[in-house]
């Protein structure tokens, strides 16, 4: 909800889609570039640990949305600071959500949780934009702002009270994260059939990106993502 009502904002602010194609950038940017590294790290510690920091961290981020909101100061390059942020957190915490459930799994469970797991995503995106576009005239921003804080607590509680194992590493050679991070694409290019699985994968987020802006410029009247996200289900 909060991403929606954030592209109206910023669309409102400047009235330009350039605003919603930088906002998309400073997201996947850090995101793209961390995702090797954050990999290396989450197999370093613990993935409840790594978890609950990219959702503190999100809270936090919302939280200094909301304060510059109530101030009467909340401008668009705020925005571009949180999204930066908010994509950062998502490289550190994919990954360790990733690998907490195949540790909470067993492997004949794996197709079915990834069926759940892709339909709860798919539900969210149908259901947030409907939700916060009918909460933003009544709520403001700030309300969404508060809805989103509440969300990362209930998060943050949750991952508190569910146990989270953490399988033990085998004995190796110390290396460096970046070490580690090569070892992930050697171990890729090694392997043609994931790499050709990765690389179908690249091409279709590379040719359906450049939608972004316009998806974010449609979603003004509240239409374009809860259709979008009817297909996902089918693509996951």
């Amino acid at each position: 909800m909060t991403w929606f009502a954030v592209t109206l904002y910023a669309y409102g602010k400047t009235g330009q889609a350039t605003t919603l194609s930088l906002l998309g950038f400073f997201h996947f940017l850090p995101l793209i570039l961390l995702s090797p590294l954050a990999g290396a790290l989450v197999d370093r510690y613990p993935r409840k640990w790594a978890m609950l920091v990219a959702d503190l961290g999100g809270g936090l981020a919302t939280g200094f949305l909301l304060l510059l909101y109530l101030l009467g100061r909340l401008e668009v390059w705020p925005l571009y600071l949180v999204s930066a942020l908010t994509g950062a957190l998502s490289s550190l915490h994919w990954p360790a959500l990733s690998a907490a459930l195949s540790a909470m799994l067993e492997k004949r469970d794996y197709a079915r949780a990834s069926g759940m797991m892709s339909l709860a995503e798919s539900l969210a995106g149908v259901g947030a934009p409907i939700l916060a576009a009918a909460l933003l005239k009544p709520l403001g921003l700030g309300g969404i702002f508060a809805l989103d804080l509440l969300g990362a607590s209930a998060a943050v509680l949750s991952l508190l009270l569910v146990p989270i194992p953490n399988p033990r590493l085998e004995a190796r050679e110390k290396t460096s994260w970046i070490g580690e991070a090569l070892f992930g694409f050697r171990f890729i290019l090694e392997r043609p059939p994931l790499l050709g699985l990765q690389l179908m994968f690249f091409g279709i987020n590379f040719l359906t990106t450049p939608r972004s802006p316009y998806e974010s410029f449609l979603s003004y009247v509240g239409v374009t993502f809860p259709l979008l996200s009817w297909g996902q289900p089918v693509r996951g």
